[in-house]
């Protein structure tokens, strides 16, 4: 009975597919969309499908989704989703199992980095999506002012070590510290050892879980008890607080990653720790101040996991053509071609690979930190997560919130919502 479903269902896709010369896609507004946009004229001239891509802000993307998946027959026939929103789709239903098209057309799933699989791939065993690009959190840094005689010896001098690429919390610590000046000398700090994106909900949630990881702290032990009150948070949030106080220029509790992105690029920070997909932005002239002057490395302790799926909606009008779609986007000839653009693989192979790596020679190294990201919460309630908890953590990064209350607060609210997601009971 099984197969004979299988087979059923295969021959609608094939005759939606025949039908439908128009999909349309919802993404944000971020380079991989761009990179995909640019290549879009092969896969017309390949299928004869048209492709309408609707191009958003991530604010605006999950409200814009939800009406649409809820639907018996949505507007759009192919999505990608953030890791935040994997739990709510998966357990509300609204994605389609992709398990048996990838068994009919032979797609090699075993290319995929299994760290993202795990995070935007297989739920529970089911595969609902194709990782379509990482953002995986790292370390950025001024190569062109450790590399400088005088600021190696003027460190060496003040902390009694060797300024270099830093290894632990500590020696970045000292690093973030001595780069804060008045370079000029007119009274005011015009270069930061760091450079905060401090701004309510993701923008902080995001950033503050490197400094979580580099304390040895987690969000939750391995039975969802949830750990944000402990010493290694509390920690981690002090020195968050510093960095806004002391190291990071003024108003920057404010910032998301494009206004710190501009912070860095014009020359004014020592270090972001951000997004590895900012990184190719640092190395454009047209974009940077700084291009040629950066490098990227491990955030110390580990970074945050972070990833983007292609998934079909079931509410999807033109499955089958929308699955034509993402095999082309997820083939091995197009995802370097996204590489070589600029854009963040989820495809092993990829960040080793010759012509990539003779074109972008810093992909070897966002493959190292991809293998040692650590993961954020994702379960039904992530969005919720996110912005009740990014309040807090903002509470206390600006100092509306003593540290330790903040944190106490923060554990309350993720406490709460793991006992209405039934991770944990009350």
């Amino acid at each position: 009975m099984r197969l004979f479903l299988s087979v059923v269902a295969a021959l609608a896709l094939a005759v939606s597919a025949a039908q439908a010369q128009t999909i349309r896609i919802l993404m944000e507004t971020v380079p991989d969309t761009r990179y995909i946009q640019e290549l879009l004229p092969q896969f017309e001239a390949e299928t004869g499908i048209e492709v309408e891509i609707e191009a958003i802000s991530y604010i605006d993307m999950h409200s814009k989704l939800v009406p649409q998946l809820i639907a018996p027959e949505g507007s759009y026939d192919l999505i990608v989703v953030d890791f935040y929103w994997v739990g709510e789709f998966t357990k509300a239903g609204w994605l389609m199992p992709l398990d048996d098209l990838v068994e009919r057309d032979g797609v090699d799933v075993d290319v995929y980095v299994p760290k993202l699989m795990d995070l935007v791939g297989r739920v529970n065993g089911v595969l609902y999506m194709l990782p379509f690009y990482n953002y995986s959190m790292a370390l950025i840094y001024r190569q062109d002012l450790l590399d400088d005689a005088d600021e190696q010896a003027a460190f060496q001098e003040a902390y009694g070590m060797e300024l270099r690429v830093p290894q632990t919390w500590d020696e970045y610590w000292k690093q973030v510290e001595f780069f804060t000046r008045d370079t000029d000398g007119d009274g005011n700090r015009d270069l930061y050892g760091t450079v905060i994106q401090g701004q309510r909900g993701d923008c902080i949630s995001m950033q503050w879980a490197n400094y979580l990881y580099s304390q040895g702290g987690l969000y939750h032990d391995e039975n969802w008890n949830p750990l944000l009150d402990s010493p290694e948070a509390i920690r981690a949030m002090e020195y968050y607080r510093e960095a806004v106080e002391k190291y990071s220029p003024a108003g920057s509790e404010a910032y998301c990653f494009d206004e710190a992105f501009n912070v860095m690029a014009q020359g004014r920070a020592y270090s972001f720790v951000t997004f590895n997909i900012l990184y190719a932005g640092f190395e454009d002239p047209e974009s940077s101040e700084v291009a040629g002057k950066v490098g990227i490395t491990p955030n110390p302790g580990g970074g945050l996991n972070g990833g983007w799926g292609w998934a079909i909606p079931n509410s999807s009008p033109n499955k089958e053509a929308a699955w034509t779609f993402m095999k082309w986007a997820e083939s091995a000839a197009v995802a370097k071609e996204r590489a070589m653009l600029g854009g963040a693989p989820t495809q092993a192979q990829i960040f080793t690979d010759s012509d990539v790596v003779a074109a972008r020679p810093y992909y070897p190294i966002l493959g190292e930190i991809l293998a040692g990201t650590k993961d954020f919460p994702v379960f039904t309630y992530t969005t919720e997560f996110v912005e009740q908890v990014g309040l807090e953590l903002n509470l206390a990064a600006t100092g509306e919130k003593p540290v330790a209350e903040a944190m106490a607060a923060a554990q309350e609210k993720l406490h709460a919502l793991l006992v209405k997601d039934g991770k944990i009971e009350e």
